[in-house]
């Protein structure tokens, strides 16, 4: 897989992660966060199982303990980010949603340092500073009216994606096992879920039900295939570029709640996409045009 190819997956994978915030809110409405949470990682761990299987069997050598122990590290995070992010939904917007989970985006430099003494690109940090700078215009015409305790929680998730996408990427630099890393940070996020809302919720099969819609989309768009995707393009994208890329979620996630769920998108907001857009074409394009300098 090439470069491009790779940002082109990536940048499928925001186009679904933006949409699936408008399922998130639309099932916060009939069923509680963690229940949710535990359903869609479920259908995710059910579509991915297959797959895992024929890739397990392809093996020639068993994967070490240490590889095992680093994939449930990362289905421990995602588990953590997946919960904070659709509790904070109860009371956040989706454009809310989008943005402030596109705050990761200038954290996952830093995650990887503190990793891996990466350096730290500064056309890269100063890319992520300046879709920031878009996401916030994105968002209440870049105010600060209407924010709750939601959008706090969104930021207290940022920190947990951040150190997610690193993981992932030192992971893909050990192993070539993509299906497996997804389907167990998809199972541990699912039993993880499923045990804090058996403890904490009262979510029954009626509300399940209810919420299938949402479930699905989430759960086989969002998870089994955009979550997948990812996996694989990380393996050809660094990781700060691949969190600059996947940031356009916060622009879908405006365009889909202006469409769908009747949230503003107003003529600043749009500015800010624009900028979101000239953050990531700045690290894409510019490290060519040096060079043919």
């Amino acid at each position: 897989m090439s470069r491009l190819q790779a940002d082109a997956i990536l940048l499928l994978t925001a186009i679904i992660w933006g949409t699936a915030f408008i399922a998130q809110k639309i099932a916060n409405d009939v069923i509680e966060p963690y229940g949710f949470v535990g359903a869609r990682f479920l259908v995710s761990a059910i579509v991915l199982a297959p797959f895992a299987l024929v890739e397990a069997r392809k093996q020639t050598t068993p994967l070490p303990q240490r590889d095992y122990a680093l994939a449930v590290l990362i289905g421990v995070l995602l588990a953590a980010a997946g919960i904070l992010q659709q509790v904070a939904m109860v009371t956040s917007s989706a454009t809310h949603g989008g943005f402030l989970t596109a705050l990761y985006v200038v954290l996952v430099p830093f995650a990887m340092w503190i990793l891996t003494r990466e350096r730290i690109r500064p056309l890269v940090l100063a890319a992520g500073v300046v879709s920031i700078a878009g996401a916030w215009l994105l968002t209440n015409r870049g105010g600060t009216q209407g924010f709750v305790i939601g959008d706090a929680v969104l930021i207290a998730a940022d920190f947990v994606w951040a150190f997610w996408i690193a993981l992932i990427a030192i992971f893909q630099r050990r192993v070539v096992r993509p299906f497996l890393l997804a389907f167990i940070q998809f199972a541990i996020t699912a039993a993880v879920a499923w045990t804090a809302a058996a403890t904490f919720e009262s979510t029954t099969w009626a509300q399940v039900v209810e919420a299938l819609p949402a479930i699905l989309y989430t759960g086989i768009l969002s998870g089994g295939v955009a979550f997948t995707l990812q996996i694989f393009a990380q393996r050809h994208t660094p990781a700060p570029e691949a969190a600059l890329i996947m940031s356009l979620e916060s622009v879908f996630a405006a365009i889909s709640g202006a469409l769908l769920l009747q949230e503003t998108l107003p003529p600043v907001a749009i500015a800010g996409c624009v900028l979101i857009l000239a953050g990531i074409v700045a690290v894409e394009v510019g490290p060519a045009l040096l060079r043919r300098r």
